[in-house]
């Protein structure tokens, strides 16, 4: 829990630094907060087995990170980040939940219109001041009027690729104590939902008391709600509740299928029990006063005749219906991806070289990487000229001639320009093995000129697949507006897939146009996106939104060899 902890403060220092003008000091400490998110082993474990230099091996960790983070272990507490913090006027975290303000125009509207939180950023956005400032404009404001409410519908959410790892080494710690035979998560976190708002985790156990005082006792907890012999509450330091309760062994299976839900599903699954004369609650399935169920999910679903149905799909969208009629989908899991279609390197705007992703790529277990780095005009990201992108392609073909076991694709993730048109020539882009084409800019367009747009580049011959589809960002960046129909027809028509980004930020496409796509006949790829080393455990929220959104391993290209993933394309299949 720390590294999550110490992620967040990190990011909240890169935006205070940023507000005091101190562009490169902020970048170092954001890679290093992105690094942190998903880093596997905690901090304080690197830092009790080797001390400070063990922590400079992390990624973008120097001296002077390495002894903010020496300090967070043995205090809990970054002085600096405080210091900051006190220096600075405004509510910094909320006003950057608001997509189109980063730190410099928060620092611009404070100096010039006194905005110090989202209130009275809406005061002066409705009273037309905004726009009127030097960089902002008529547009801008009206944008930022708009996004206000929707930063503030995400309020009390946590995204769910930082709450996952800290459930999972919560229920570690439980399952350690002897006290304790059965654990596990529920609730919307266990149907892997994108954004959570509290967690539920059950267990069993002969000694409740004991595991209570445990659980209560955690660090990072600022209060505890509600202390008892079978359930207990708790918020930790970033205003995440927690409940943990202890159920019978006899039970486990039908209270974690009804602590799971979700609710609309168990208003289904109960109305099935009724119709058969059972009786289905948290404690079991009951035949009078007889119990006939409820130590598995497995039996309580068997007791009502239905077959067992995946967390993730219980969200009461057709998910009973099928499982009656016995066409509840065969998803997609972890284990089927076989190569990752989008990375970053150190050639734009990742941190490892080239060898480095094929090697962690490798240990991933995946038979293929494409290297896709920025190419166009993104130049906050680094992107590659078409000199470039050859001098790329050049250095990969060495590569791959030195390795053995996992085969590195020549890529790219070309900008999409407004017309539809790409940043790159298609003679240089005929020279690649997979080519992503991404919307980077101009999120504002109509809906039709935004579908004319993803059509055209779809359109284009040497593109293989479209990246983070509809642009959003969880929380932050709404999705912009086109026609679903006529880019999936499109995307189906021209053998171009499209992508489930794994990022958790991103989750782009959604699971339920994951499911509209399928129908449709377009074919899709979770790719991580990965930009440094640890990124590349984002897969599993990519594989888990498919989930969400029914597909199948028939409906995931990356779940085939390169050969038959680039013959899909029409490519030339690897060497």
């Amino acid at each position: 829990m720390k590294n999550l902890e110490l992620s967040q403060i990190f990011y909240s220092i890169s935006d205070l630094l940023e507000m005091q003008g101190l562009p490169f000091r902020a970048i170092a400490f954001a890679r290093v907060a992105r690094v942190l998110e998903f880093l596997e082993k905690d901090i304080e474990e690197i830092y009790r087995e080797g001390g400070t230099k063990a922590l400079m091996d992390i990624p973008g960790v120097g001296e002077g990170i390495a002894r903010r983070m020496e300090e967070f272990v043995k205090t809990g507490e970054v002085k600096d980040y405080q210091k900051l913090k006190r220096k600075c006027p405004v509510d910094l975290e909320g006003l950057r939940a608001v997509e189109g303000l980063g730190s410099k125009r928060i620092k611009i509207l404070y100096e010039k219109l006194k905005v110090k939180n989202l209130k009275d950023l809406k005061k002066a956005a409705q009273a037309g001041k905004i726009g009127k400032l030097e960089g902002f404009g008529a547009k801008s404001e009206k944008n930022i009027l708009q996004a206000i409410d929707f930063a503030a519908e995400g309020k009390g959410r946590f995204l769910l690729g930082l709450v996952l790892p800290r459930v999972r080494r919560i229920i570690g710690e439980l399952g350690k104590l002897p006290q304790i035979s059965r654990v596990s998560m529920a609730g919307s976190i266990r149907r892997m939902k994108e954004t959570v708002g509290d967690v539920d985790i059950l267990a069993t156990s002969s000694k409740p008391k004991e595991v209570m005082d445990f659980f209560i006792g955690m660090p990072g907890i600022t209060k505890v709600w509600a202390k008892g012999p079978t359930k207990s509450s708790i918020r930790f330091r970033d205003g995440l509740d927690c409940d943990l309760r202890i159920v019978g062994k006899e039970s486990f299976g039908a209270a974690l299928q009804y602590f799971t839900g979700s609710k609309e599903h168990n208003i289904l699954t109960r109305r099935i029990a009724r119709k058969k004369g059972l009786k289905l609650n948290e404690y079991g399935v009951y035949k009078g006063e007889r119990k006939i169920a409820g130590e598995t999910e497995e039996g309580v679903y068997e007791a009502i005749g239905l077959p067992y149905i995946a967390p993730e799909l219980r969200t009461n969208t057709g998910e009973i219906e099928a499982a009656l009629s016995g066409k509840l989908p065969k998803l997609v899991n972890l284990g089927d991806i076989r190569g990752d279609c989008h990375c970053h390197t150190n050639w734009s705007d990742g941190s490892q070289t080239i060898e480095e992703a094929a090697k962690i790529a490798q240990k991933m277990g995946y038979q293929y990487l494409a290297i896709t780095d920025h190419a166009g005009f993104l130049k906050i990201a680094g992107a590659l000229d078409e000199k470039k992108l050859l001098k790329q392609m050049a250095a990969i073909d060495k590569i791959n001639k030195r390795l053995s076991g996992i085969k590195i694709l020549k890529g790219c993730e070309v900008d999409i320009k407004k017309d539809g048109e790409l940043a790159i020539k298609d003679e240089v882009l005929a020279k690649a093995d997979l080519v992503l084409a991404a919307v980077h800019s101009n999120f504002k367009m109509t809906k039709r000129d935004m579908t004319k747009r993803l059509v055209n580049a779809i359109k284009n011959p040497f593109v293989n697949i479209i990246t983070h589809p509809t642009g959003r960002v969880i929380r932050k960046r709404e999705e912009y507006s086109f026609d679903f129909d006529a880019v999936f027809k499109t995307a189906r028509e021209n053998k171009t897939a499209l992508e489930v980004n794994a990022h958790f930020k991103r989750l782009d496409l959604r699971d339920i146009y994951i499911r509209k796509a399928t129908d449709a006949g377009v074919k899709l790829v979770i790719n991580t996106d990965a930009h440094n080393s640890v990124e590349f455990s984002m897969m599993e929220f990519g594989v888990a939104t498919a989930r969400r959104g029914w597909a199948e391993k028939k409906d995931i290209l990356n779940t085939r060899s390169a050969d038959k993933l680039l013959e899909y394309f029409g490519g030339r299949t690897s060497e």
